[in-house]
């Protein structure tokens, strides 16, 4: 089966004039992080017994306000790899900031819809000494991201669905399922938005599935099915354990991915996302995946070595050079 064949369709192919369709269209928020670091242990100052009348007060004495956002963040690091990323999302009257950044890094903005009765996603991040995180989401312009549709004239290879406002990650697996364009399912912090019936749904829309071991705990409490259960609907079920490494699950079989080693730990936001984008990357280039994962798994060992979700920087030679120096071998 190809890498880009979409469940229930051949696989996706242009016609002889125009070559090879490989771009990704990256469904998902944008949002301005405001990333707080909290120099102790959140265990350390809430107490199990009064968490039904919980007040707490965290000082942060460190405080950025960074760009971020599923789809930011998914489309800068797959764009770091030299690949047509596409983000595909609502933002609002306050983006002008984060519209020059992408201009200034490279990253298109084609398939964005402002609101201008709207703010733009907003994120309030909360880190303690253990990379634990506490995070408040105000949707803004996201909740609308209906608005968008998803195109069936650009060329589009492959999709994501990552988390967005319920109604647009509702209509953007259907839509990738009726252009047949295979996409990964990801719902991140959105999954509490749905019930078992929906996650069914998307888990036999989807043509690949990728969580963090949490997310994968939620999704199997839910929708009472186990992890080698999904696999059996996917092409594959990837979930990632932080430093830990990674699981793919294709099929019966399930590959053990290493973590790559990272130069610092400095700031966890974001190291989803840029997995994610090693992830689009080996699927758009027909990689197996092992070295798939291990790809991966180093865009998240480069972003975490850096504070924020967009200030690291890495180029395709660069990530090889790195690969066969962690992994022994090139790709």
């Amino acid at each position: 089966m190809s890498a880009l064949h979409p469940k229930g369709t051949g696989s996706v192919e242009a016609d002889d004039k125009t070559g090879p369709l490989n771009s990704a269209l990256i469904c998902g928020s944008m949002a301005f992080d405001t990333i707080m670091v909290f120099h102790d242990k959140f265990k350390n100052h809430i107490l199990p017994e009064k968490v039904h009348m919980l007040n707490v007060s965290f000082f942060v004495p460190e405080l950025r306000r960074e760009f971020g956002g599923c789809a930011g963040n998914i489309a800068y690091n797959l764009h770091l790899l030299g690949e047509k990323a596409l983000p595909m999302a609502t933002v609002g009257k306050d983006f002008a900031s984060y519209a020059d950044w992408m201009s200034q890094a490279g990253v298109s903005q084609e398939y964005l819809k402002v609101l201008d009765d709207d703010f733009t996603g907003q994120a309030y991040i909360t880190t303690d000494e253990d990379d634990n995180q506490i995070t408040a989401f105000h949707p803004g312009a996201m909740g609308r991201s209906e608005l968008n549709q998803v195109p069936t004239d650009a060329g589009i290879s492959i999709g994501i669905v990552s988390p967005d406002g319920k109604a647009g990650m509702v209509e953007h697996a259907e839509q990738f399922v009726e252009a047949g364009i295979p996409f990964v399912f990801d719902p991140g912090q959105g999954m509490p938005m749905f019930d078992a019936d929906e996650l069914k749904t998307f888990i036999a829309q989807a043509t690949w599935i990728t969580l963090n071991d949490y997310e994968a705990a939620m999704l199997q409490e839910t929708t009472g099915l186990s992890p080698g259960e999904i696999a059996q609907q996917v092409e594959a079920l990837i979930i990632t354990k932080g430093a830990e490494g990674s699981l793919i699950y294709i099929g019966n079989k399930r590959l053990d991915i290493p973590a790559a080693k990272a130069v610092a730990t400095v700031d966890p936001t974001g190291c989803g996302d840029a997995y994610r984008g090693g992830l689009l990357y080996g699927l758009m280039n027909g990689l197996d995946w092992e070295v798939t994962g291990r790809i991966a798994s180093l865009m998240g060992a480069i972003k975490i070595a850096h504070a924020g979700t967009q200030n690291h920087s890495v180029t395709l030679d660069e990530l090889r050079a790195e690969y066969s120096e962690q992994f022994g071998r090139s790709f």
